[in-house]
């Protein structure tokens, strides 16, 4: 795909140019792609070593150590195609239609599966220490993970939909047809609601259960307090920035301002970068440095 980016559609209100200039193509193509292979080469041994190693996995309760694996295999699905995407990025598309679309929809549905396992890991996390309450047990750990996947399965049909493989004067690439303005929007406007969402949810739980510990004088140390905090910076910072991007992009088609979705379509290869840069780090805050939090409901549920 010409235009990488974690948007469902890519519109072309306006070519690149056959020969852009070097600073264009280092923003667009060169810095995407150094950053995902960073992302891959860190990402994927790091999400298969929480699956064979599974570290702290004693701390935590059967349906925590669920959302774990869950949130580890769909970090890794999500990783495992980017040197295809770095490649097609840096040159162009060779795999044909059904590959196009079948990659995109199993990417889209990674990424869903994985915030949703990270906003499903905040609120369980709020409810053991804030509230004492167990409502995911009562409601079962399988109904749980085959709404983990059933909803992003759902959510990304759109790509599925909409991505196809076209051909210009810049080469072959996976990306989005052209759609009328009302179809763009329909497609941001709920990726963008679900965003902002699932961030609000996991900053309002972490902030929870960072008051809580803040008020038990036993639990109440510096390294605890970093983790949540890093937690929340993390989830927000890496992901904001491309919901805030899509929001500029829906206000770009309704106002058909050409400049502004210029602008968009140039900061979605780098901020849909730096989202998967959350599944690089997943393993290192949810699974290496989570022993803290669990000590922590152990003891709120003695």
């Amino acid at each position: 795909m010409e235009e990488f980016n974690t948007s469902l559609v890519t519109f072309n209100i306006s070519s690149t140019p056959d020969h852009p200039s070097t600073a264009s193509w280092v923003s667009v193509k060169l810095v995407p792609s150094v950053v995902l292979s960073i992302c891959f080469l860190l990402g994927v041994p790091g999400n298969i070593a929480v699956i064979i190693l599974k570290p702290n996995w004693q701390h935590l309760s059967n349906l925590s150590q669920s959302l774990m694996l869950n949130l580890a295999i769909s970090d890794l699905i999500c990783l495992l195609p980017l040197p295809l995407w770095i490649y097609t990025l840096l040159y162009s598309w060779t795999l044909g239609l059904v590959a196009c679309k079948l990659l995109t929809y199993l990417m889209y549905c990674s990424l869903y599966s994985s915030r949703l396992s990270v906003t499903l890991l905040s609120v369980q996390r709020y409810l053991q220490v804030v509230n004492l309450q167990n409502i995911f047990d009562r409601v079962g750990k399988r109904r749980l993970l085959v709404l983990l996947w059933l909803v992003p399965v759902i959510l990304s049909i759109p790509s599925l939909v909409i991505r196809q493989v076209i051909e210009d004067q810049h080469g072959t690439s996976c990306r989005g047809t052209h759609a009328p303005p009302s179809q763009q929007v329909a497609v941001l406007l709920p990726e963008c609601l679900i965003g902002f969402v699932s961030i609000s949810v996991v900053a309002f739980s972490y902030i929870g259960v960072q008051r809580k510990v803040n008020q038990t004088a036993f639990f109440n140390n510096p390294q605890t307090n970093r983790l949540i905090t890093s937690l929340i910076v993390t989830f927000f910072g890496l992901w904001m920035p491309y919901y805030i991007t899509n929001v500029l992009g829906v206000a770009a088609i309704l106002l058909k301002n050409d400049g502004l979705w210029k602008f968009c379509l140039n900061s979605w290869n780098i901020f849909g970068a730096l989202a998967f840069v959350n599944s690089c780090l997943n393993p290192l805050l949810y699974a290496f440095a989570l022993k803290n939090l669990c000590t922590l409901c152990e003891e709120r549920e003695r």
